[in-house]
């Protein structure tokens, strides 16, 4: 009989293991999706929704399921039992042969005081610290992050995006970025630190590095150790913690061991990939490749000809500038960057999945072919089918 593999969780991670599943398990695999939600939300275009730039699009995660072939429960998960392979949800206990966890990791405030941009739910309040800016309220805006886990792009891309509008609007405000940071955008290495200092020079966006924030209030942000910054209003990102499912193993962060593919370490038939794992950098497009490596350790072990691959991170990014956006691409630890103005990859999308990409390039309308597709090294090669719908080549 086919193997049950039961996904907790439909976000990024969760859904490209089913679609990979799907595609590498020869039918020797069902799987059975457990979510609370109802929908995707593709959150990394949350950052321009306040400009009235983008969007963040959101998708039936039951079109999702369908086409990867998958069931879906509406449920929150409350607790496994590794030993009976069951979990506990809100809408009852369900069995399973193999376990991933797709869960993600829970956002929370990190900066008393600030302005925290979790993405969506928080456009309101963000949108707030525009009209006082541009109304008067508040001439200098500061934008930090925390230390730890977590995903800088989005405080960089807000900072951008903000000195782009106001200057639109002639207001005059001051913007400043503090970050614990050695470098700024330092995972993507020295290219990119370079190409961000000189955005910021010409937008005059100062930037403060190596520098933890601690609270904000009584107009400054004041910094761990000695230090502050005046600051009228203070956007901060959250700090990530994992969710802490009752019978899994987690450290002092609630994050889950795991090995090179992707095995939760002293379980058996249990994985986890995305924010969840305790791989510390937390990206969409390093979530699908661990869902992958997950997947084919999976689908192999089912009995599928597939030869697994371990998690080997290649770190992609489009940061938006108000302007031109920059690609950028890294294997994480070499600090060698790749850089450009046009697609590095294709779909030239936020998050990169190898099986997730094709169906919400056909959603989002990325239909056309890549621009420059003679000289340009794109990695995720995908094509038109016959019938239409994109497919990797």
């Amino acid at each position: 009989m086919a193997k049950r593999v039961l996904v907790l969780g439909a976000g990024v991670a969760g859904l490209e293991a089913a679609l990979a599943l799907q595609a590498l398990g020869e039918g020797r695999v069902t799987v059975e999706l457990v979510s609370p939600d109802s929908e995707f939300v593709y959150r990394p275009l949350a950052v321009a929704e306040p400009f009235r730039l983008a969007e963040a699009r959101r998708f039936p995660v039951a079109h999702l399921a369908e086409a990867a072939g998958a069931s879906v429960t509406v449920a929150s998960a409350l607790r496994v039992d590794p030993d009976r392979k069951t979990v506990e949800t809100s809408a009852g206990e369900i069995d399973y042969d193999v376990l991933l966890l797709a869960l993600g990791a829970k956002p929370l405030v990190a900066v008393p005081g600030a302005v925290t941009f979790r993405g969506p739910r928080d456009e309101a309040a963000f949108e707030a610290v525009l009209s006082d800016a541009k109304e008067g309220r508040a001439h200098r805006l500061v934008f930090t992050m925390p230390a730890g886990m977590s995903w800088p792009l989005p405080l960089y891309e807000l900072a951008l995006l903000t000195a782009v509008h106001l200057s639109d609007t002639g207001s005059e405000v001051t913007i400043e970025l503090v970050t614990p940071e050695p470098e700024p955008l330092q995972l993507f290495g020295k290219a990119a630190s370079e190409a961000i200092t000189e955005l910021f020079g010409l937008h005059g966006i100062r930037l403060v590095t190596s520098t933890i924030p601690l609270e904000a209030s009584g107009g400054v942000l004041r910094f761990l150790g000695t230090g502050e910054t005046a600051a009228d209003r203070v956007i901060a990102l959250p700090r990530l913690e994992g969710p802490r499912l009752e019978g899994i193993p987690h450290d002092g962060n609630g994050f889950v061991p795991v090995d090179e593919h992707q095995r939760v370490r002293d379980l058996e038939d249990v994985f986890a990939a995305g924010d969840i794992a305790s791989f510390p950098v937390k990206q969409g497009g390093l979530a699908a490749q661990q869902a992958d490596a997950a997947a084919e350790a999976i689908a192999a072990e089912a009995g599928a000809q597939v030869e697994p691959q371990p998690f080997r991170p290649v770190l992609r990014g489009i940061l938006l500038t108000g302007l031109t956006p920059r690609f950028m691409r890294t294997e994480l630890g070499t600090y060698e960057t790749e850089l450009d103005t046009e697609a590095l990859w294709w779909p030239p999308a936020k998050i990169v999945g190898r099986y997730l990409a094709p169906f919400l390039a056909d959603q989002l309308q990325l239909s056309s072919p890549p621009p420059g597709a003679g000289s340009v090294k794109v990695e995720v090669e995908l094509d038109r089918g016959p019938a239409g719908a994109w497919q990797r080549i």
